[in-house]
């Protein structure tokens, strides 16, 4: 008990100085999720702006307008960038998982009316032409809502050492939100920026930021503030 005391009044002791970073037990990290903003912490999150989603969202093109300047402020300042497709799998291929989720979406009672709606072939499927991604960029398909369940996204910035991703794209009740809770599950500090973030249901968009906030692990912000940030961390020598 006398050395958890002591660790306790260390840590307490860093964490009130004045330094950008906590240290303890060789460890440090970042005291603001701002200092977390830079092209070695972070990695910027696209989600889901597939040409056969942004249109069902009633401001599609103010989303798509608002992830573009984050989009060209992150390639500017070095960040580097991931987008997810959320894609169908071939109806020989869907579980019951896949079937039952398919119907509740597309509002059919049985699977023989499912449509493979964003299967990869399909124009559906692919990233909205005012986004198209570049060689340098990763794009993560998955068949979840969560875009590190089943894909190689964690192990790719864990390698890179990220510490953190930024997010924004469409649905915030729909994957963005596992996204972040499963982000932080795995040791990163989630970045929401609330305005490049479009939604089907405003009520459920609504209720997902507040459980978020209510959990404390997903740290909120807006373009201005986040393009500002990219801004300076693309002078940094």
């Amino acid at each position: 008990m006398l050395c958890h005391h002591f660790a306790w009044a260390v840590i307490n002791e860093i964490i009130q100085g004045d330094v950008t970073v906590h240290e303890f037990s060789g460890m440090s990290f970042a005291k603001s999720w701002e200092e977390n903003v830079t092209p070695q912490s972070a990695a910027l999150i696209v989600y889901d702006m597939q040409a056969g989603i942004v249109p069902q969202i009633a401001n599609g093109k103010e989303i798509t307008n608002k992830v573009s300047r984050v989009l060209t402020e992150a390639r500017s300042a070095g960040v580097r960038v991931f987008f997810t497709r959320h894609m169908s799998l071939p109806k020989e291929l869907m579980g019951a998982s896949q079937f039952r989720m398919a119907m509740a979406w597309q509002k059919v009672d049985s699977p023989g009316k499912v449509r493979p709606i964003f299967a990869r072939d399909n124009p559906a499927f692919q990233i909205v032409p005012e986004l198209t991604p570049l060689p340098s960029e990763g794009i993560v398909d998955k068949i979840t809502m969560s875009a590190f369940e089943g894909t190689y996204l964690e192990i790719a910035l864990r390698d890179c050492g990220i510490r953190s991703f930024m997010i924004v794209g469409i649905a915030l009740e729909i994957g963005i939100d596992p996204t972040c809770r499963q982000g932080a599950d795995l040791g990163f500090w989630p970045i929401l920026i609330k305005d490049a973030c479009g939604f089907g249901n405003e009520k459920a968009a609504e209720h997902s930021v507040e459980s978020l906030q209510h959990m404390g692990d997903t740290t909120f912000t807006d373009v201005e503030t986040i393009c500002h940030l990219l801004n300076n961390a693309g002078r940094q020598p």
